[in-house]
């Protein structure tokens, strides 16, 4: 805690006749100072914004906006731990305030705060905030969508059970399995760029509720701070309905990574043995020496839990204020909701990469499947004009035959699937033993698929290439945000050293 040599009235002094319970500090106002604190290089920004406009429009004075100027430069040259805070003091904008008060006196250093108001501010801010992180989130999305495209490819052609109900359902393939998420995440990464479009408008010059007698100019701050746009209603500028839909599309991120991390989970258990995490990404047992226990997939299965509830707390939030006391909104929430998934993407990116795939084992384990049954219903529909649901009753007889009989597919017969044909159907099919064994082989199966989207090879390379346009896309996406953030930053550079340059030279 700090103090100044000159007698500063505060905020609260002016209108409370007591200063703030020690509890009221321990529970709000540390708390909010703190999380204030992370923001400090958007605070700095949005002052610095807002000081150039209120100069370029005759709003204050050439030398007022450079001595002001002048203290944020210096204040965003500090490291936001070096820079001194006194709770007594209030918010963040009120320990900047203090800080130019000290050093240039109240009469300078509060012309700042000329047509705006801490809500307007304070939602700036944290919209400055929350766009800059929401990038950071993205580029961990891309990181693991790479990862996952190199396993995709590296195993475009391992062959695998495909599950439903934990029953083997068709042969399938892992680089195919593993499209799917690339498809998922890709949904997640446009949700999130949506949200990023709402979350990047200004609110700055909103003021409290109905706007201001100053002439603002809010597109000069638009353009200072690199918002797309406005928050065109002044009465909105205080609300936060924005981060509760980045919120869900954080939330569809982390489904995204708990459903993945839930089958690696899964499949890389004893019984299934299909996976495997690498050691550096496993625990161990304190007593159950032979245990390899995935930790890094278990990280992530718990971190999406909490994650179900994000978008409902923040609805359930909100739906207690109404909207005449908005200025609650600030959603704390999200922070937590972004460090997490931003922590998650990386942690997921190592396990993917160092993933181990047994796919000696993944092909083993269709030895003795009737996955294929599928594909030699298809074979008698098209051989013998029957419908499918006739045919889908033989074959469904005939593996309850042999099943019973202990015979495994690789030697199922002719002779047999007629005898399931005269039981449900009556009649006899004269397949061939050659064309019933080669309609029940897995790699066949997964060769013979041509419609868009399946696992033959032809479709799993266009799946892969069509993956690769998607990541070239959402990368360019992130890069061009974030050079129209750092030309944003340069004009708005240039803007204030313009300002001191000329006020030095006047």
């Amino acid at each position: 805690m700090t103090s100044t040599s000159h007698h500063e009235t505060l905020l609260t002094e002016a209108r409370l006749s007591a200063p703030p319970a020690a509890r009221l500090v321990k529970y709000h106002d540390l708390p909010g100072l703190e999380r204030e604190k992370k923001q400090f290089q958007e605070f700095v920004a949005v002052d610095m914004a807002h000081t150039t406009m209120l100069v370029e429009e005759g709003i204050i004075s050439a030398g007022v906006g450079r001595a002001i100027l002048q203290q944020l430069l210096g204040i965003r040259r500090m490291e936001p731990a070096d820079f001194p805070t006194d709770v007594r003091k209030g918010s963040f904008l009120l320990q900047i305030e203090s800080y130019l008060f000290a050093a240039i006196g109240e009469d300078v250093g509060g012309q700042m705060h000329t047509g705006r108001s801490r809500i307007d501010q304070g939602a700036t801010v944290r919209r400055l905030y929350k766009r800059n992180r929401m990038l950071d989130v993205m580029d961990q999305l891309n990181g693991l969508q790479d990862a996952i495209a190199q396993q995709a490819r590296r195993h475009a052609r391992t062959i695998m059970p495909g599950y439903t109900h934990l029953q083997h359902a068709q042969p399938w393939v892992f680089g195919h399995y593993l499209l799917s998420f690339s498809s998922r995440l890709h949904d997640s990464f446009e949700r999130l760029a949506q949200a990023y479009g709402r979350v990047n408008r200004n609110p700055l010059g909103s003021v409290g509720l109905a706007g201001t007698s100053w002439p603002l100019n809010r597109m000069r701050t638009t353009a200072l701070l690199g918002f797309d746009g406005l928050v065109e209603n002044s009465k909105l500028g205080r609300e936060a309905y924005y981060a509760a839909e980045a919120i869900g599309a954080l939330a569809f991120v982390m489904a995204d990574l708990n459903d993945l991390a839930t089958d690696l989970h899964l499949w890389s258990s004893t019984e299934f043995g299909l996976v495997e995490s690498d050691d550096s990404y496993c625990g161990t047992s304190s007593i159950f020496p032979q245990k390899k226990n995935p930790a890094g997939l278990e990280t992530i299965k718990k971190a999406a839990g909490s994650a179900v509830t994000w978008l409902a707390t923040a609805l359930a939030t909100f739906r207690a204020e109404g909207t005449g006391d908005q200025a609650m909104r600030e959603l704390p929430l999200i922070d937590e909701a972004l460090a997490t998934t931003e922590g998650m993407l990386d942690l997921f990116t190592g396990v993917i990469e160092t993933l181990i795939v047994h796919d000696d084992r993944m092909a083993k384990s269709l030895s003795g499947s009737w996955c294929t049954a599928s594909n030699l219903a298809d074979l008698i529909v098209r051989e013998r004009g029957l419908s499918f649901r006739q045919v889908h009753h033989i074959v469904a007889r005939v593996v309850r035959n042999c099943i019973a009989l202990g015979i495994a597919p690789a030697d199922l017969t002719s002779t047999l699937l007629d005898e399931a044909a005269l039981e449900t159907a009556g009649l006899e099919l004269n397949l061939g033993d050659e064309t019933v064994r080669d309609a029940l082989d897995p790699r066949r199966f997964v060769e013979t698929r041509v419609t868009d989207g399946s696992v033959g090879p032809l479709q799993v390379a266009r799946l892969l290439a069509h993956a690769q346009s998607e990541r070239v896309a959402d990368r360019r996406w992130v890069e061009e945000a974030r050079a129209r953030l750092a030309r944003a930053q340069s004009e708005l550079n240039e803007a204030v050293g313009r300002l001191v340059t000329v006020a030095e030279t006047v």
